[in-house]
């Protein structure tokens, strides 16, 4: 049995083996000179072959999360940052989705976000046991927005940061200038750790503006942060992403948990690690409530029934 190359001539069958086992590969493989089987074992690599999913809000206790992948969610945001459109995204993992369970209002202003992803495994497994979604990764804040930057360094879209302190984005913006030497950094300001004076959210959603973002990261922390793009998304034409403790870890103050935890959903344990003091009420109490909340959904003893989304306007803002 023979075949033909792609210069028409006649392949031998071993040649034309290997050439249809290597043009089966993804194409990350072949870029990366990958041993033909060894890509089986590499996680979350994205295939060519797959189509973005996107099945809609659901509601997870009542916040409605996006059953969404990375691709679907990057498309989201690149879209609206050509084509100049307000949108507001946040990726909610089990502490965020409970800060809408315990605060109806706070709910509500979660459930008026454009894009709200499954940000941790809890969250991803919440979905595929509730609607069976069958959502193959969940989508992690840091690696979004990675995916993110990389596509608007290659369009040339510029980007600008919010959030943290001086010192963390100082070391962000160095560290986001070497991974994409493309990338276009419009502005940087770090928090001022307190709500807004009378007329100061004005004031930087035109610096925003004058500086020719067209896409802000916000680094507040939960809640604050999706505080602040809910109030910012009536100011500004352009996409606000919440992306929690994103900074920290691309700034190089945290590091991520390994691979074997993320997927165990084990990555609560090791944040819990790193800042006891600080997380051991959100993780030890905040995902035991979660579980028992999500099990009563589950066996409809309890639906929660989502708030409806909001568009009031708060007094102040997160700054």
């Amino acid at each position: 049995m023979i075949g033909d190359d792609r210069h028409g001539h006649a392949m031998p069958r071993p040649q034309l083996l290997v050439a249809a086992r290597e043009h089966a590969r993804p194409a990350w493989a072949r870029r990366a000179g990958a041993p033909a089987g060894r890509e089986a074992r590499a996680d979350h690599r994205p295939h060519a072959s797959r189509r973005p999913i996107d099945e809609g809000k659901r509601s997870v206790l009542g916040v409605l999360v996006d059953a969404v992948d990375y691709d679907a969610a990057v498309a989201k945001v690149l879209h609206a940052a050509r084509a100049r459109q307000p949108l507001g995204l946040t990726a909610l993992a089990v502490h965020g989705v409970m800060t809408g369970v315990h605060d109806p209002l706070h709910n509500a202003r979660l459930n008026s976000m454009d894009v709200v992803v499954p940000d941790g495994q809890p969250v991803r497994w919440a979905l595929n046991l509730l609607y069976g979604t069958r959502l193959r990764d969940w989508v992690s804040g840091p690696e979004l927005v990675l995916r993110v930057l990389r596509r608007m360094a290659d369009q040339g879209l510029p980007v600008y940061l919010y959030g943290t302190t001086p010192e963390i984005l100082d070391r962000l913006v160095v560290s986001l200038s070497r991974q994409f030497p493309r990338l276009r950094i419009a502005g940087a300001e770090p928090s001022k750790f307190r709500t807004s004076l009378p007329g100061e959210e004005l004031a930087l959603a035109a610096r925003i503006q004058d500086s020719g973002a067209r896409l802000v990261l916000v680094g507040l922390g939960c809640p604050r942060q999706e505080t602040f793009v809910y109030g910012m998304r009536q100011h500004l034409s352009l996409p606000l992403m919440a992306v929690g403790a994103a900074f920290d870890f691309h700034a190089g103050r945290l590091r991520p948990a390994p691979g074997w935890m993320q997927h165990s959903g084990l990555a609560w344990l090791w944040r819990l690690g790193q800042e006891p003091r600080r997380l051991w009420r959100r993780y030890l109490i905040t995902n035991v409530d979660y579980l028992i909340r999500l099990l009563a959904q589950a066996a409809h003893l309890r639906q929660p029934v989502p708030p409806e989304p909001t568009n009031q306007r708060p007094e102040s803002l997160p700054m």
